[in-house]
C-alpha cells in the first residue's frame, strides 16, 4: 500500500533566476513526459542534486499542501479538459500511478515528488505549458548550496 500524502517539504533546485520568479509570481513550467505534463520536486536538501541539476538555487516549500492545492487549481483553470495527480516517483519497478512516476534505480538520489497532468482528450498537444499561482513567499523561500539546513 502507497502512502499519497504529500511530504512536508518540497523542493526545487534550478537556476536562481527562474526560481526567483517561482517565489514572487508562482510561476512554474510544467514539461512533457510520458504523454503527460510534469512538474517535479525533490523530497530531500541534498547538496550532490545542485552539480545534477546545473543549479544554483533551491526553491524550498513548506507548506506542501496549500502548495498543491494551489498548483491543481491553477491548471486547471489553464488545461481544463486535463486530469492532475501528484505522488512520489518509484525507481527501478512500476510504479502504481503509471509510467510518468517510474524511473531507473541510477535516478533514485532525486527522491522525487511528482505533479503530473494527462490530457482526456488524444487529441491534445504535449507543448511545454506556463502556469502562475502567485506568491510563495508567506511558505517558501530560496536557499543558495551552502547553506546549512539544520
Amino acid at each position: 500500500m502507497h502512502d499519497y500524502q504529500r511530504p512536508p517539504t518540497l523542493y526545487r533546485y534550478g537556476v536562481r533566476e527562474d526560481l526567483e520568479l517561482a517565489l514572487s509570481q508562482g510561476q512554474f513550467i510544467l514539461r512533457p513526459a510520458s504523454n503527460c505534463l510534469t512538474l517535479s520536486f525533490s523530497q530531500a536538501w541534498d547538496p550532490t542534486l545542485f552539480e545534477l541539476f546545473s543549479a544554483d538555487a533551491c526553491l524550498i516549500i513548506h507548506n506542501t499542501e496549500e502548495f498543491g492545492e494551489r498548483i491543481h487549481r491553477a491548471v486547471q483553470r489553464t488545461l481544463p479538459s486535463w486530469a492532475g495527480i501528484d505522488g512520489a516517483v518509484e525507481y527501478g519497478t512500476r510504479a502504481a500511478l503509471g509510467q510518468a512516476f517510474t524511473k531507473t534505480v541510477a535516478e533514485a538520489q532525486e527522491q522525487e515528488w511528482q505533479f503530473a497532468w494527462r490530457a482526456m482528450q488524444a487529441q491534445l498537444s504535449l507543448n511545454p505549458v506556463l502556469i502562475k499561482i502567485g506568491n510563495l513567499e508567506n511558505y517558501a523561500e530560496l536557499r543558495s548550496k551552502d547553506t546549512y539546513l539544520a
